[in-house]
C-alpha cells in the first residue's frame, strides 16, 4: 500500500512543480512583454483597455513561442521579437500588405541583355551615395510607393551624383489612373508609368508622407524628378533581374508575404509555403543587390517597414528560385536626367 502512496505523491509533487515552471516561464513572458511595450512605445495599461492588454499579451506569447520553435530547428534564417510582435498575421496583413489583388506580370518584358559578365556580387549601398535610408510606410498598404521612389532615386543617384528623397505621398493621392490604389496597394511598374506621363514627380519636402490616401496636390513646377522609359523583365527571368543590378541599378520587385516573414530578422530568407505566381504577391521591395551565403544565393533587399525591422531595414532572400514569386514582376524606370 505504501507503493501506491509514494507515486501519488510524486506524482502530486510533479504535477506541482510543472505548475511551478509554467507559472514562472508565463511570469517571464509576461516581464518580457512588458519591456517590449516600452521599448515599442506601445500602451495597453489604462483600466478600460485591460481586455487588450490581455489579448495582446497573448498574441506576443504566441508569436515568440512560435519564433523560438524556428530559431531551434535547422533553417537559413532566424525569426525575432520586432514591432509587429504583438500583432496576428491577419491583423498586419490588413495594415501592412495589399488589399487590392495584383497580377503583376509582364509575360515578355523589354529588358535588353547584355554580353558583358556579371559581377559574382554587388551592394550599390557600397559603391557611393546612392540609396536613400530605410523609411517607413507606416500602417497604409504603399509599399509599392517606396519601392518605386527608392529605385528612381537611385537610378538618378547612379547616373548624376545626386541622391533625391522623392515623394511617396504624390503616388499614393495621384497615381489611381494608373491601376494603383493607394493604401490598399499598386505596382512599382504601374507608378514608373504614372511618373513618365506625369511628367516628374516632387519631393518628400514639398510632398511629404503622411501614411493614409490623400487628395492629390501635384505641383508641376515643383516636380524634381522624371522618367523617360520603364524597363520590365519578363516573367519568371530572375537572371534579367540579376544582369539589371549587376550592371545598371537597383530593381524593383514584388513577392508574397507569408506570416513567418514578419517576424524575419537576419539570414537569408526561404519559405515552401509561399506562392510563386504573379496574382499572389502582396508586398513591393527594392533589391539593391546580390551575393552569396554559405553556398545559398540571395539578394539584398530593401524594406520599408523602418530601419529597426530586420537587417536594419534590409533583408536577404534566396535567389535563383524565383523565392515567394520575386521574379514575377520586375522592374526599373530609366530617368530622364
Amino acid at each position: 500500500m505504501a507503493r501506491p502512496r509514494l507515486l501519488l505523491l510524486l506524482l502530486a509533487a510533479a504535477t506541482c512543480c510543472a505548475r511551478g515552471w509554467a507559472l514562472l516561464a508565463s511570469q517571464q513572458e509576461e516581464l518580457l512583454f512588458k519591456t517590449w511595450m516600452y521599448q515599442n512605445n506601445k500602451h495597453y495599461g489604462l483600466e478600460e483597455e485591460e481586455g487588450e492588454y490581455h489579448r495582446r499579451l497573448q498574441i506576443f506569447v504566441a508569436n515568440k513561442r512560435k519564433i523560438d520553435r524556428h530559431n531551434a530547428g535547422n533553417h537559413t534564417f532566424q525569426m525575432g521579437l520586432n514591432q509587429f510582435s504583438d500583432m496576428t498575421f491577419a491583423e498586419f496583413r490588413k495594415k501592412y500588405l495589399w488589399q487590392e489583388p495584383q497580377n503583376c506580370s509582364a509575360t515578355k518584358g523589354n529588358f535588353l541583355s547584355s554580353p558583358r559578365q556579371n559581377p559574382s556580387s554587388i551592394d550599390w549601398r557600397k559603391k557611393g551615395n546612392y540609396v536613400t535610408p530605410v523609411k517607413n510606410q507606416g500602417p497604409c498598404g504603399s509599399c509599392w510607393t517606396f519601392s518605386t521612389t527608392g529605385c528612381l532615386e537611385s537610378a538618378i543617384a547612379i547616373r548624376t551624383g545626386k541622391l533625391l528623397n522623392l515623394a511617396e505621398q504624390q503616388l499614393v493621392d495621384c497615381a489611381q489612373d494608373f491601376n494603383n490604389h493607394g493604401c490598399s496597394g499598386g505596382l512599382p511598374s504601374q507608378a514608373f508609368e504614372y511618373i513618365l506621363y506625369n511628367k516628374g514627380l516632387m519631393g518628400e519636402d514639398s510632398y511629404p508622407y503622411q501614411a493614409m490616401n490623400g487628395t492629390c496636390h501635384f505641383q508641376p513646377q515643383e516636380a524634381i524628378a522624371f522618367v523617360q522609359d520603364v524597363v520590365n523583365i519578363t516573367l519568371y527571368d530572375e537572371p534579367s533581374m540579376v544582369e539589371a543590378v549587376g550592371q545598371h541599378n537597383p530593381v524593383s520587385f514584388a513577392f508574397e508575404v507569408t506570416d513567418d516573414f514578419m517576424s524575419y530578422s537576419t539570414g537569408v530568407y526561404s519559405s515552401t509555403h509561399c506562392h510563386t505566381t504573379p496574382d499572389k504577391v502582396n508586398h513591393a521591395v527594392l533589391a539593391v543587390g546580390y551575393g552569396e551565403e554559405n553556398g545559398t544565393p540571395y539578394w539584398i533587399v530593401k524594406n520599408s517597414w523602418g530601419p529597426r525591422w530586420g537587417l536594419d531595414g534590409y533583408f536577404y532572400i534566396e535567389r535563383g528560385k524565383n523565392m515567394c514569386g520575386l521574379a514575377a514582376c520586375a522592374s526599373y524606370p530609366i530617368p530622364l536626367v
